[in-house]
């Protein structure tokens, strides 16, 4: 026998699941995007952690602004996406708004996310809350 790489397949990817309630689990859960994306086979295209993380980051940080504080992120690869979840105990929608130039307040999340995935669906949750779920291209 060789020392060669494993033969992997390119099948759906088991879930990952990561919950967090704090502002430090942010940059967590951004390595925690950034890993699974480096582990997918085939490779996705070059950026494609980047930009997920990027996504993941964003809709965790405003699942613990406007969500509740608390969030449940899930990741699952087919052979041609990426799919996020995000869910939260907000059942409100995420809103655009106009985006603030001076004072920091925010506004460019939403629209960003948006326009850096090919589709996006909100889920009322069970009872409350909400599920954000995202997909980009491989």
């Amino acid at each position: 026998m060789t020392d060669t790489e494993p033969t992997r397949t390119d099948r759906p990817w088991a879930p990952v699941v990561v919950e967090g309630d704090s502002p430090a689990g942010i940059a967590r859960t951004r390595d925690v995007a950034r890993a699974f994306a480096d582990s997918l086979y085939p490779a996705p295209a070059p950026g494609t952690a980047e930009t997920l993380a990027l996504v993941v980051s964003e809709l965790a940080t405003n699942a613990l602004r406007h969500g509740g504080g608390r969030y449940i992120l899930e990741l699952v690869a087919t052979a041609d996406a990426v799919n996020v979840a995000v869910s939260d105990l907000n059942s409100a929608p995420p809103r655009e708004r106009a985006p603030d130039l001076n004072g920091g307040a925010g506004g460019f999340g939403w629209p960003m996310v948006r326009r850096l995935t090919s589709k996006v669906t909100i889920t009322p949750g069970p009872g409350r809350g909400k599920t954000v779920r995202v997909r980009l291209p491989r």
